[in-house]
């Protein structure tokens, strides 16, 4: 059934930029940032976007995608599924052929996102200061096309997140399970020669598109 289009999402910003993470990391990507997030993580980069933002038609979203040309889309946030209509935007852009990815807090029920998202699910780590968010239902739903991240601002967070996959294997079902560090906060040498001991179980992540643009918006 075709999704409806007249429904509305309060929308902070949409461009087209490269992806910075993520298995579609380098390919031009329209990114749909939506407003509003329930969790105040310490190393947030996109705190711009908790308020304020303007409400638009899923059909007005569908034209500006269609207009960037592009293949990828991703819908982030904020948190994105804070607002249900998220899951009928979704919906739409699977319809239209996009390869879409999903980037969520995992603080949210992912039950409802449509079966051909590629959903980027965080754990929040003790250093996030929002570990007591993490939805532990979520793990058992993900697929081999779905992948979980973490974000790294210590080399405590490294022994938790250790003991939190041991705790919870589900997590691997997912493709891929991406250490990223904080911006600034982790050493990277440190971090490396972490996933390397590790020996495949985990793959380190460097935001692209900070290295290239730093932490402006837009990007």
């Amino acid at each position: 059934m075709a999704a409806p289009l007249d429904e509305t999402l309060r929308i902070t910003e949409v461009f087209t930029s490269l992806q910075g993470e993520a298995l579609t990391q380098g390919l031009p990507t329209v990114f749909i940032r939506l407003t509003g997030c329930p969790l105040r993580c310490g190393y947030c980069d996109s705190a711009y976007a908790f308020h304020g933002g303007t409400l638009q038609t899923i059909a007005l979203l569908m034209e500006a995608v269609n207009e960037a040309g592009v293949a990828c889309v991703c819908v982030t946030g904020g948190e994105p599924l804070a607002q249900p209509n998220c899951l009928i935007l979704l919906h739409a852009l699977c319809d239209a052929g996009y390869q879409v990815s999903l980037e969520t807090s995992g603080a949210m029920d992912i039950s409802g996102v449509d079966s051909r998202v590629s959903i980027v699910l965080d754990i929040k780590t003790p250093g996030s200061g929002e570990v007591h968010r993490n939805r532990i239902e979520n793990y058992a739903l993900l697929q081999p096309k779905d992948q979980v991240k973490a974000v790294i601002t210590s080399t405590d967070d490294l022994a938790w997140l250790l003991l939190w996959c041991d705790q919870y294997p589900t997590l691997f079902q997912a493709s891929i399970v991406w250490v990223s560090p904080s911006y600034g906060d982790m050493d990277l040498s440190i971090l490396a020669q972490w996933v390397i001991a590790q020996r495949g179980r985990f793959r380190l992540q460097l935001q692209l598109h900070k290295q290239i643009w730093g932490e402006k918006a837009g990007h």
